[in-house]
């Protein structure tokens, strides 16, 4: 694939989850009352699409290019966001209760969290369109779905710490903007295709199911909606499997 053409690619198709993550967090504006049992069902949903993802359409095409260097790759994405989860001060933004200080405090840790999440998911956007355009259509498509809810959590999240719905909304639309600039760094794909697309791809594998078992699902699991979480994560990775019989075509 030509290099300017898959900038393009990138650019256009990162817009997709954009603008749901942007449409899940406008959803704090309004004043009604979410049910805490709906969230749990939502991010359920998105941790199975996430894992959905994460396997088929990112560690299955490494794996096809490179046994050795997908194992690698799988092994560092871990290693990447451990470590980014050590190293970033931040709070799990789905149900947080810490204690801190300020306010504003709170509001600039979940915003480093909200980085950690996103930053593997724009890794995985751009590394799958680099791979091959409708896989990466469909990958854009996938993550768009799971962003809504995602970028509703947040918006929430935040809501909940400041009082204020327009911060809210904000911290949403901006997590928004850290997957979008985090997918052009699949670009450097092209230094070595061979080499480093099968590594992009793995890490992007390995760093996304990290952030469903360890950020999320504890937040959602282990209380009295786990039978809501569980139908959210199977119609997930029900979702993944029905885009697969979508036929795209990009020309």
């Amino acid at each position: 694939m030509e290099y300017y053409i898959c900038i393009i690619c990138i650019a256009l198709y990162t817009l997709i989850p954009v603008s749901t993550t942007i449409l899940g967090s406008a959803f704090v504006l309004f004043k009604s009352r979410v049910e805490e049992k709906l969230i749990d069902t939502n991010m359920g949903f998105a941790i199975g699409l996430m894992i959905y993802i994460s396997f088929i359409d990112l560690l299955m095409p490494s794996i096809e290019i490179s046994n050795t260097l997908s194992f690698i790759g799988f092994a560092a994405g871990f290693a990447f966001i451990k470590l980014l989860d050590i190293f970033t001060p931040h709070i799990h933004t789905i149900g947080s209760n810490a204690d801190f200080k300020t306010k504003n405090g709170k509001t600039i840790l979940i915003a480093l969290a909200i980085a950690i999440h996103n930053i593997p998911e724009g890794f995985a956007l751009g590394s799958s369109i680099v791979y091959d355009l409708e896989s990466g259509f469909r990958v854009s498509l996938s993550i768009a779905v799971q962003d809504f809810p995602e970028g509703f959590a947040v918006a929430l999240s935040v809501y909940t710490i400041t009082g204020s719905r327009l911060k809210g909304f904000a911290i949403g639309t901006a997590s928004a903007f850290v997957e979008y600039v985090s997918a052009f760094v699949a670009l450097i794909s092209f230094i070595d295709i061979y080499t480093f697309l099968p590594l992009l791809l793995a890490i992007s594998a390995s760093a996304m199911i990290y952030v469903a078992v360890h950020e999320i699902a504890p937040k959602i699991f282990g209380h009295e909606h786990d039978e809501y979480s569980t139908l959210g994560l199977f119609l997930g990775l029900s979702a993944g499997l029905l885009l697969e019989f979508v036929e795209i075509k990009i020309y």
